[in-house]
């Protein structure tokens, strides 16, 4: 949001999730994971979050020394998500350590409206508020036309997006909206709530015709590397979507896990995934891969 706001050379910190866009890379990392994911399952990881967040722990660490070096103005978080945010009362601690009291602005989005309105939020307080309106009003405008060529279509194929593979997940906040306004049907999907772990029955019941695999925090090669796990479970090869071939792989950090700007490719993804005689995907190919 920062930078497509034009306000790459007033970015200070960041957070070691914060890989968007490559401009970013080499700015100072504030905020780090406290558990170490890259050495753990999905299980594992599902465990550890669980356990710090029973004791009233953070899962992140922050750098109150180097944060109070930088001296920001504004600090951008979010309180949405307890395995995705910085508790309150880090934030509130690291805030005594420094000499200025900063603007703290905290997102906290639910759907793809709520996003829209965390722009034009940060484009408020950083003096950019006509550059966050134009491009809310084209891009916004964009979508809406994915929805009407989507209805054009006449059907709307049963999806699954998994948000978890190890308890399995099903999606929520935005991504049932997103698949809704692309053209698919997620019941297990909980649009504008929490995604909650599901028993892999409710997923067999469901039978979708498309399912796409996108566990939150990771990109495409992790996805690709977690996915195989999923042909053990029972009935797996009796899915729709494993037999007529559409399971997908998808970079889900980039284009469904975080609510930033690229969620509207996300849905033009899902348009191409979910009726892909009707829309052509133009974006990078390391957005997905088909999962056999």
């Amino acid at each position: 949001m920062v930078c497509l706001l034009g306000l790459a050379d007033q970015l200070v910190g960041v957070t070691h999730e914060c890989d968007y866009p490559e401009s970013v890379a080499g700015t100072p990392v504030v905020v780090r994971s406290a558990i170490p994911v890259e050495q753990l399952s999905q299980a594992e990881i599902e465990l550890a979050v669980a356990e710090r967040v029973k004791k009233g722990q953070s899962i992140y660490e922050v750098d109150e020394a180097l944060l109070r070096e930088l001296a920001p103005d504004v600090i951008l978080t979010q309180d949405l998500c307890a395995v995705c945010a910085p508790s309150g009362n880090e934030i509130t601690q690291a805030l005594h350590a420094l000499p200025s009291k900063p603007e703290i602005v905290w997102l906290t989005p639910r759907n793809l409206s709520d996003i829209a309105d965390n722009i034009r939020q940060v484009g408020g307080v950083t003096g950019c508020s006509e550059k966050a309106e134009e491009w809310i009003a084209t891009q916004f405008g964009a979508m809406d036309e994915v929805a009407r060529m989507a209805d054009a279509c006449g059907t709307r194929p049963k999806v699954f997006c998994m948000e978890w593979l190890d308890p399995v997940y099903s999606s929520g906040h935005w991504v049932p909206e997103m698949v809704r306004i692309a053209g698919g049907i997620d019941k297990l999907g909980r649009e504008g709530e929490y995604s909650v772990p599901i028993s892999w029955n409710e997923v067999l019941d469901w039978a979708p015709e498309i399912l796409v695999v996108m566990p939150c925090g990771n990109h495409l090669d992790k996805v690709m590397e977690l996915a195989p796990q999923l042909r053990l479970r029972e009935g797996w090869h009796d899915l729709p979507a494993v037999r007529k071939n559409q399971v997908y792989a998808v970079d889900a950090s980039s284009y469904f896990a975080r609510p930033g700007p690229r969620v509207l490719q996300g849905v033009e993804l899902l348009a191409h995934l979910i009726h892909p005689e009707k829309f052509a995907w133009q974006g990078p190919a390391s957005a997905y891969r088909r999962f056999m």
